[in-house]
């Protein structure tokens, strides 16, 4: 059963936003990366995201802010919105809720009117988000999930999807 958000405990989720992308990008990713096992470090992928972070928007105020050592959110702006910059829109509903994730978890520590913001420089796109009761049902929902699947200790089954071509997990699941 999902318990409304303001009986929820967030010292005990421990919850970080990449996790929630990693769920919906593949539950076995999130697991590998909640047991340990990066392999972000060695992703020429990440690295290009990495350099196109540290390079973007540089006049932006209160770049990388880390909330509770858990939640690094790119750069906040004074109106209350909340900013992730991303490489691609390639994993784009993944992005919008790990976006959704930090405005639920800022919602219910006492922020008010937050909305959020996906930059995409590259493409110079721009995504504007807000925390819906739809969705915030849906995130709710994806929280149980990566509870579920980071408590486990078995691994999900690799299911080949045309994404794993670019995952820096890719050699663990498929060679």
């Amino acid at each position: 059963m999902i318990r409304p958000a303001d009986e929820i405990d967030f010292s005990l989720i421990r919850v970080r936003g990449t996790e929630v992308n990693y769920y919906i990008v593949c539950p076995r990713k999130l697991w590998f990366f909640s047991h340990g096992i990066e392999m972000e470090r060695t992703s020429d992928r990440v690295a290009l995201g990495r350099l196109l972070h540290e390079e973007s928007y540089p006049r932006a105020h209160n770049r990388e802010i880390m909330i509770d050592n858990l939640l690094r959110i790119d750069f906040n702006e004074s109106t209350g919105t909340i900013h992730e910059i991303k490489l691609s829109r390639s994993f784009e509903r993944a992005h919008v809720y790990q976006l959704l994730y930090y405005i639920y978890y800022l919602k219910n520590k006492g922020a008010e009117r937050l909305t959020g913001v996906i930059n995409y420089p590259k493409s110079k796109r721009v995504q504007r988000i807000d925390l819906t009761p739809e969705n915030e049902a849906e995130l709710e929902r994806i929280l149980a999930g990566v509870r579920e699947i980071k408590s486990s200790q078995k691994c999900p089954p690799a299911k080949y999807t045309r994404k794993c071509r670019k995952c820096s997990y890719e050699e663990l699941c498929w060679r």
